[in-house]
């Protein structure tokens, strides 16, 4: 057993495990961090590609509502550690920040390097005691209350404890569940657990000859009776197997539980910058009195890049040599259906291996808002991905990682 007496112990390294950490150590707390990879913040350093997406300018309660329904769970996180905290805090430790489109905030040098650097250099600061390749294999407790950790080498004692070890995705970075096991262990209820903000492969094969274009400002819809709010505009990317980018990572956290549930999920895709079909037929009888020559093809090709084009005439059955006065009125009515929502089934996805979040985790109802304290187990503190609350692209997962992970070490 450690003879060390430490306030606080703290499982993982990524930003919510971090940033507790310093935070509980600027409070005079005697920290531990256990991390179980060989280096801190694998899974940081990965983030937005290596440039670091931190956060966003969203006012909270606009960001609150960018999670959906479980969204006003983080309002005491967040107004105590926003995106404008968050800034102040990086500056105060040497990080200079910007947002050059105006909404996404990333450290001027675009990389996470930086940040993690910055963040290593603090705890040094403060002495937190960092200690890597342990593994947390169980959690101890005396009655209801936390007493440590055991790892698959050592005991270490404290009478709190945070559990930051994130979700499922990019297992190669670590990822593994730890979390969710040792909560279940304790009686903590963990929801379903899905893979988020990934690619999706669709059933169709025909995406694979749009590879070539991005398609911006494309409306996703699920067609399900049930599901029919579920909705998301962005830009999107055919692939090979299916379709991906923006809009496709934000909306996969909606998708992926429904494949669980139906095997298949029916979108409808607009593709057309949200012309609906009383626009898109006066664009093509415009564009053919321009030119009444053009083919089929040409003349969609005035509102999509001319590989899918060519896809959408051929779903709808045309003659791609035809013009579009020799089109009968049923051939128009049906390629004029298929530009204003055109179907698509995702099929499946790659799972974790691909998914930069997970969709799912600790029960928030089993966790008090207003200290990221468990409502079971005194001393048991959760924070970041390993809840059960996630968010879109650009910053928001970061964003909440970092905010809760304040909140805990700030009042525990």
């Amino acid at each position: 057993m450690n003879e060390e007496n430490y306030n606080l112990i703290v499982i993982g390294s990524g930003a919510a495990g971090i940033i507790s950490a310093i935070v509980a150590a600027r409070e005079g707390k005697k920290v531990l961090l256990l991390e179980k990879l060989s280096n801190i913040a694998s899974k940081l350093k990965a983030t937005g590609g290596g440039r670091c997406n931190l956060t966003n300018t969203l006012s909270n309660e606009d960001f609150m509502v960018r999670f959906g329904r479980e969204g006003r769970f983080m309002q005491d996180a967040l107004n105590l550690f926003d995106h404008r905290e968050l800034i102040q805090f990086l500056d105060e430790i040497g990080v200079e920040t910007h947002a050059p489109d105006g909404f996404r905030i990333f450290p001027t040098s675009h990389s996470s390097v930086t940040i993690i650097s910055a963040l290593q250099k603090e705890m040094q600061r403060l002495n937190v005691e960092v200690i890597c390749g342990q593994r947390v294999e169980r959690l101890l407790m005396t009655g209801e209350h936390i007493t440590g950790v055991k790892t698959q080498t050592d005991i270490y004692e404290a009478p709190n404890v945070i559990v930051a070890t994130g979700g499922l995705g990019y297992p190669v970075l670590g990822a593994e569940g730890d979390g969710y096991n040792l909560a279940d262990e304790l009686g903590h209820k963990v929801t379903d657990l899905s893979p988020a903000m990934m690619p999706l492969n669709t059933k169709e094969d025909w995406v694979e000859h749009c590879r070539a274009d991005t398609i911006a400002k494309v409306e996703l819809r699920v067609d399900i009776k049930k599901h029919k709010k579920l909705r998301a505009k962005g830009d999107l990317i055919f692939t090979k197997r299916g379709i991906r980018g923006p809009v496709v990572l934000d909306f996969a956290r909606e998708v992926t539980p429904l494949l669980k549930k139906y095997g298949e999920v029916p979108l409808l895709l607009n593709l057309t910058k949200g012309k609906n079909e009383e626009e898109i037929k006066t664009h093509l009888k415009e564009q053919h009195q321009k030119d009444p020559q053009q083919t089929i093809v040409e003349l969609v090709s005035t509102l999509l890049p001319v590989p899918l084009a060519t896809e959408i005439c051929k779903l709808a059955g045309l003659d791609l040599e035809l013009t579009y006065k020799k089109l009968e009125g049923g051939q128009r009515a049906k390629l004029i259906s298929l530009l204003a929502w055109t179907p698509l089934t995702v099929s499946g996805h790659d799972g974790f291996k691909m998914a930069m979040i997970t969709r799912g985790g600790v029960s928030l109802k089993e966790i008090e808002p207003k200290t990221m304290q468990s409502k079971l187990i005194t001393g048991l503190y959760f924070c970041g991905e390993v809840m059960n609350l996630d968010g879109p692209c650009g910053g928001y997962n970061l964003q909440w990682s970092f905010a809760s992970g304040f909140l805990a070490g700030k009042l525990l």
